[in-house]
């Protein structure tokens, strides 16, 4: 596999004009290359944003979903090269799946790891993964790997997925949010994915949705900042994202406690179809 060491992170309003302008060149591949960034730094400011919009607490490490948000520059950078196989407007993040190895504490120096492996068939299409890697100290504390789907598309076939997590079905949810008309923009600024569909119904349109809808990134973390204080050090994440959360809109959580973790599910108040499943796990 090549590797590339960058010396900075990659701007992102470059990176997102590459990937609205079409491009005659689609006939590259996924996989063969990976990023490395070193001497990675989290902004106190922005990470303290993040742990507010969320629901984390502030106690000097990183929660379980931040490092998706230092390696989204890095994965953006993979998926606006030339010659990368599927357009970035229209991609759909089916699951996203975390092993966090130990703590890592907010001031300390990291090293990243971004790669995208080849795609596999797919009902709907062809479908992709992003790995990325967070080394504290030479020693790997996080993991997150993120499958996407490009709608259409054609790929090899390949090992049907994982089992997904149990949907938890209960009559009295474990809580109810009103998720505000703003959540995207706000997650947007703190995450840097300024994706149109999240910003306002006017740019979410015209990608073929009626009105804005949440980041399933932010709905995830939102999910595991519930039960966040009762998670040992090392512990994984399996979150599948069924259906997007419209903003506005009211949402209620379903726990369930399990002997190694959770179960969790998101769903509408008023609403069966979940916007999301997952499985918290002691690692």
């Amino acid at each position: 596999m090549a590797t590339e060491h960058l010396a900075a992170p990659p701007r992102l309003a470059p990176r997102y004009l590459a990937a609205l302008l079409p491009r005659r060149r689609r006939d590259g591949t996924v996989g063969g290359r990976e990023l490395v960034l070193d001497e990675v730094t989290v902004d106190p400011d922005r990470l303290a944003d993040y742990c507010r919009l969320c629901g984390f607490a502030l106690d000097g490490t990183l929660p379980t979903t931040y490092p998706q948000v230092l390696a989204f520059p890095l994965q953006l950078a993979l998926m606006t090269e030339p010659g990368f196989p599927f357009r970035l407007p229209g991609l759909v993040h089916l699951r996203q799946r975390v092993a966090q190895r130990r703590r890592i504490e907010q001031g300390r120096p990291l090293t990243l790891r971004v790669r995208a492996e080849p795609p596999r068939a797919h009902r709907r299409g062809a479908r992709f993964d992003l790995v990325s890697e967070l080394a504290a100290s030479g020693e790997t504390a996080w993991t997150g790997r993120g499958t996407y789907l490009a709608r259409g598309a054609t790929a090899p076939g390949g090992n049907s997925d994982d089992p997904e997590p149990r949907e938890v079905r209960s009559e009295h949810p474990a809580a109810r949010w009103r998720v505000a008309s703003d959540t995207g923009r706000r997650y947007a600024r703190v995450s840097g994915d300024v994706n149109p569909i999240h910003l306002h119904p006017l740019s979410a349109r015209p990608l073929g949705f009626p009105g804005a809808v949440a980041h399933g990134m932010w709905t995830a973390a939102r999910c595991v900042a519930s039960v966040a204080g009762r998670l040992p050090e090392a512990h994984t994440l399996d979150a599948v994202f069924r259906s997007p959360v419209a903003l506005p809109s009211t949402v209620e959580l379903a726990l369930a406690a399990v002997t190694d973790g959770w179960d969790l599910t998101l769903r509408p108040k008023h609403g069966r179809r979940p916007h999301l499943v997952a499985s918290l796990r002691h690692a």
